[in-house]
Formats: C-alpha cells, structure tokens, sequence
C-alpha cells in the first residue's frame, strides 16, 4: 500500500458474516484499490429494537452482523442505523447518515478520511454527501443500477437528485448510468463511466468433463447457467419458464441456478414450486451459494450463461462467465448491451419479451462460438484498467479542493 488519499467507502452493501455474499462486487473492486492507498470501509446496517423478533418467522430478515471486522487486512465498521419496517426508504438517507456521524467524526480525527466514496445513489449517496458536508470532505458517488428506479419515484427522487447535486464526483458503472445522471442535470464533465472488472486469475476455464463429472451432468447435456442472488430482478423464473419449450428442442437440456437468498428477498421456495410444477425436477439443479474460487467450475461445465435481469448496473458475473469461455444471452436492461457489446460475444433481447429470450438460447446453444475470443474479451477487460482509471478521479477531486 502506497502513501495515496486516504479513502473512505461507504455503502450498505457488503459482505458480512450474516450476508457473506451481499455486495462482493464492491468489494472486489475498492479491496484493489486498496492496494494502492489506505482505505477503510463503513458499511451501516438498519436496526430497529425489536427486529429480533421478526428473525423468529423469517430467519433471513436482516442479518447481524458485528460491529467491527477486519477484512483481508482493512478495517471494516457496520455501525446501525434506524430503519423501521414499513414506513418506506424515505428517511433512510437521513437516518443513514445520523447513525453514522458519530463514528465518521472519529475516523477523520483519527486522520483516516480524505474523501469518501459511497456506491449507490440512494440512500448510501445522499448519506455520504451530507456526512461530506459535516466533515467538509468530498465525495465521489458510485451509480450502480438502482438509480434510474429511484429517480422515478415521487419520494426518493428529490434525494437521489440531492446526492448527485452534492457529489464532488458521479462514477458510473455503466454509460447508461452515466446518461441518467446527466438527465438528471449532473454535468458531463462530472460524469465518469468506470465499468467494473474481471479477476482471470480466478475466472478461467477448466476441464469441462472433469466440471460436468463433480456436478453429474451427462458428457453431451446442453447446459445452461446463471448466477446472481433468488430474487424476481434476477430472473431465474424467466428462463425456467421457456424450459419446457426448449426441451423440446433440446431434449437433454440441463439448467444450473447458481445463488441464495439475497438482501432484495428469497424466491428459493418459489423457484423450486415453479420447477416442480413444470416437471423439471431432474432438469434444474439448485446449486446454492457457492465461494468465488468454486465458481469457474460451474461456469466450464456449461454451455451458454443467461442472465435474464429486470435491472442491472453492470453485471460482473457477465465477464467472469466470459472468462470462463461462456457466450451470453442477457436482457437489455442498464449495462448488459455495453458488456455484450458483439454478436461474437452473446445475444441481448428485450426484457419481458419470452419468445426472444428462448429463441436467443436455441440458437446460443446450436451456435459454434469462438470461445478463445470470448475468453479474449474478458482479459482485455481487467481489474487493473479500472483501478487506475479510479485512482485517477480520487486525484483530480482532491486537487480541486
């Protein structure tokens, strides 16, 4: 770690030992910058005194999660904020912020924050903004898909345009973003598009028979997978429905569903009711959640990645599937069409249009891809372009202070 601006990151999304899998994508990306400059995370959690109780009936409501861990070598603090059940996200930006003066205070006295970098507009943005303008600190705000919902909402878009207004900086992940916060009268030299990266180390193929042998997939089965947290955005019941259909075509058809329950809610009980009723129990596996490391097992043994999102900022697990030599289809929803930019590298189809999606998956399937040019792509898309691309930005806002 080098001498450079002392970060702080700020978010509501990351992992914890309650939700090990809840914002890994943020942490993939600020733990390399990390390597770079000092960086401490404060990543809040919403406490209302009796949510305990509520644990009793949904064992997955909020998980706990400590107040203070150490994290690959960095600090991270999850202090507690007020958030009662029902009432909307209205006040969170405001409680969000009050929950986390106190210890913000501490680490600026402490010499450990000059900026602070948030990630999602709302309620972690207009947060961050307002605690920037308490310790007279910038803040670079990180757009990562909840925006253009947010600025459609009568009570939160005043907010969201708060924090926009406020930040020093906007980074997006993707050029959609980018674009909704220009339309949202962010300038467009305060408008930076830093599109998130892929670790080949970690993400490369391997032995497809010896994958399909540990997961009990037949040598020939066209196989199809998706990875992202059970919830509706996601989509797993949108591909699961087009099964039948496509069995047809492909009667040894395998579908991998790779995920667990998420901070955005649990459709595990749904997505199984929904298999069973279509008959498709030995055709859809239910892998849960699985560690990164185990991932690119899964993404070798198939045969087409499909990602049939509501929404989405940029997808990494786009490009880890690519690393792994895995053609796409996606929905063309947010970043997906920047990622899948070529017909060399996927299909993208409209959102909520069925008969495209199973189209677009029979002829993925039937199609003979240059999967050495997928697996280019993905390297040509490395961690190490963003990170500098981030460092820069970091140098130019505290220049201007």
């Amino acid at each position: 770690m080098s001498g450079g601006p002392r970060l702080l990151v700020f978010t509501t999304l990351f992992p914890h030992p309650g939700q090990p899998h809840a914002g890994l994508f943020i942490r993939e990306r600020m733990f390399r910058v990390a390597a770079h400059c000092p960086l401490t995370v404060v990543a809040p959690v919403p406490w209302f005194p009796l949510q305990g109780l509520i644990r009793r009936f949904r064992p997955h409501y909020r998980p706990p999660a400590p107040r203070h861990e150490i994290q690959q070598g960095i600090e991270v603090y999850h202090p507690r904020f007020l958030a009662l059940p029902g009432i909307g996200r209205r006040f969170d930006g405001l409680m969000l912020a009050l929950g986390s003066r106190r210890l913000l205070r501490r680490l600026d006295r402490q010499g450990r924050v000059d900026l602070v970098d948030a990630h999602f507009g709302y309620p972690d943005g207009y947060a961050a903004v307002r605690l920037g303008r308490w310790l007279r600190r910038p803040v670079t705000l990180t757009l990562r898909g909840t925006e253009p919902r947010h600025s459609r909402t009568p009570g939160l878009r005043p907010r969201l345009l708060q924090a926009l207004r406020g930040a020093s900086h906007v980074i997006s992940v993707s050029d959609s973003l980018r674009r909704v916060a220009i339309g949202l009268g962010v300038s467009p030299d305060k408008a930076t598009v830093v599109g998130n990266g892929v670790d080949t180390d970690r993400f490369q193929p391997v032995d497809r028979h010896e994958a399909r042998r540990r997961l009990g997939l037949p040598a020939q089965a066209q196989v199809l997978v998706t990875v992202g947290g059970l919830c509706e955005r996601k989509g797993f019941h949108r591909v699961i429905e087009q099964l039948p259909q496509l069995r047809e075509r492909f009667p040894g058809l395998r579908y991998l569903v790779v995920g667990g329950p998420s901070a955005e809610g649990d459709w595990s009980d749904r997505l199984k009711a929904q298999v069973a009723t279509l008959g498709l129990e030995a055709q859809v596996q239910f892998l849960g959640s699985l560690p990164p490391e185990q991932l690119k097992g899964v993404l070798s043994a198939a045969d087409v990645f499909v990602l049939a999102t509501r929404n989405e900022g940029w997808a990494n697990v786009i490009l880890e599937a690519m690393a792994c030599g895995l053609p796409v289809v996606a929905t063309d929803v947010g970043g997906n069409a920047e990622v899948v930019n070529a017909p060399e590298l996927g299909r993208i189809v409209p959102f909520g249009d069925g008969e495209a999606l199973r189209a677009a998956l029979a002829a993925a399937l039937e199609h003979d891809w240059d999967r050495q040019a997928i697996i280019d792509y993905a390297r040509a898309n490395r961690w190490e372009t963003r990170v500098e691309a981030l460092l820069g930005i970091y140098a130019r806002v505290l220049g201007k202070v």
